[in-house]
């Protein structure tokens, strides 16, 4: 009898992705594991950490160094273009000589498959990058996966730019699926029930529309598509085939906050429901 595929998918959300840090923490404590991971702009980051077994290590990257000027400030932006430093981050921080190395060698070693959802900037389609794509000390996939808009240049790999993934695939459920998954946990970090606006969205297409008009054309219509993978996810939740983790309140965090004590409780709220995820496996029989 074929054994069940299982595959988790992580949709980032800026700052606001401590809370599915929480959630794979709890997974690394729990021994919770999965065939197929697929990460969205800081989601690909939080996957990569669970995979390679770090626990507590994406934790510190919200909360410690998020408050370095290096990582976010306002002189990134003058002498970088990019407000958020990505290089610093998967970079300097995370090579096997920086302050916080990410385990390659464990992520490599670990069964479970990874892809990574960025968005190509001169057609505003999706690339799924996978393991294959990561190697020692360059981790630019996930650079180009949280590439977003205006806030940072976008990330070449090759002879291609990349924006964040979000703008292609917002929440890549359908891909799951694709890829062979029978059961999937989607981890969201807005609540459930959040009705996104494209206010914001469409005064950042205003600033990048002459320069890269497909992609402010998915910043457009980006909200609208989140929307739309939510009601999906919650269709296939209500037949069993699918589990929606997400916070009951953010904790006033939103993209590029610095509140490190509303963090640490985002954290908490997100170790603590990861205590779903074991049900649902029980359940499934996964």
């Amino acid at each position: 009898m074929k054994s069940e595929k299982t595959g988790i998918v992580d949709v980032g959300g800026g700052f606001g992705g401590i809370y599915t840090a929480g959630v794979l923490d709890y997974c690394i404590d729990y021994n919770i594991h999965f065939d197929l991971g697929i990460g969205v702009s800081a989601g690909s980051g939080n996957l990569i950490t669970y995979i390679a077994g770090q626990r507590g290590r994406s934790y510190q990257f919200y909360t410690e160094y998020m408050s370095r000027e290096e990582y976010v400030s306002i002189n990134n932006l003058r002498s970088k273009k990019s407000f958020i430093d990505l290089d610093y981050i998967y970079s300097t921080l995370s090579n096997s000589d920086g302050e916080n190395p990410l385990d390659y060698p464990a992520a490599v070693a670990n069964p479970m498959e990874f892809i990574v959802v960025a968005t190509e900037a001169e057609t505003g389609k999706a690339k799924y990058f996978d393991k294959s794509d990561l190697h020692q000390d360059d981790y630019s996939i996930l650079k180009a996966s949280c590439s977003i808009p205006f806030v940072c240049h976008p990330y070449v790999i090759g002879d291609k730019l990349y924006y964040d993934g979000s703008l292609a695939d917002s929440i890549p459920i359908e891909k799951a699926f694709l890829l062979g998954c029978d059961r999937v946990v989607l981890l969201l970090t807005l609540p459930e029930n959040t009705v996104m606006t494209s206010d914001q969205d469409k005064k950042l297409a205003a600033l990048i529309r002459k320069e890269y008009p497909l992609i402010a054309e998915k910043l457009d219509h980006q909200a609208e598509e989140y929307n739309k993978g939510v009601i999906l996810a919650q269709k296939l939740a209500a037949c069993g085939m699918l589990l929606i983790i997400a916070p009951d309140d953010t904790c006033g965090i939103n993209t590029l906050s610095r509140d490190t004590n509303a963090l640490h409780q985002l954290y908490q709220k997100g170790y603590q429901d990861g205590v779903k995820i074991t049900s649902f496996l029980k359940e499934s029989n996964c």
